[in-house]
């Protein structure tokens, strides 16, 4: 399944991609899954296992987590360019969190097989996408010990509030 030349440069501006050739971006475009989505559907499961991520080209999906009382929480909303799953093919565990769509979503299906093959066959182009990988893992633990840090230092400031009597 070649892909319109449109699409190419659309994954030419996805930072998953990023340094990529344009014949390795052909390439990947040709044997990479296209999934839709509508609202609702599910792209997987929190425990679910699983050994491919997902790039988001078009719609907008939601990122669910499970706490430990039972309560699932939206952590993040996912627009295009960007891209969930990576951390089930980085290391084998089941999955963190729930991705469901919230509007109709268009997808690109990369596999470990998918990425097992580019390193077979370009290993310049793999390292540039695992590296793009792990940059957007460390953007993304950067913001949440972010937010991290805020809660505790909102949690420190109203529990030294002083508390009159009986409230």
């Amino acid at each position: 399944m070649s892909l319109r030349p449109e699409l190419i440069a659309q994954l030419r501006d996805i930072g998953l991609f990023g340094g990529l050739g344009d014949q390795v971006l052909q390439a990947l475009a040709d044997t990479l899954e296209l999934i839709e989505l509508q609202p609702g559907a599910v792209a997987f499961r929190e425990g679910d296992n699983g050994r491919e991520m997902f790039v988001l080209l078009a719609g907008e999906m939601e990122v669910l987590k499970r706490s430990k009382r039972d309560v699932e929480a939206r952590v993040a909303i996912l627009g295009p360019s960007d891209w969930f799953g990576e951390m089930s093919i980085l290391d084998v565990m089941p999955r963190s969190a729930t991705v469901r769509a919230i509007a109709p979503s268009r997808l690109l299906r990369v596999t470990a097989h998918d990425l097992d093959a580019l390193y077979r066959r370009d290993l310049r182009s793999y390292t540039l996408l695992v590296l793009n990988i792990a940059r957007e893992m460390s953007r993304r633990l950067r913001v949440a010990d972010s937010l991290l840090a805020e809660l505790v230092a909102n949690m420190l400031d109203e529990y030294a509030r002083p508390r009159r009597p009986g409230i």
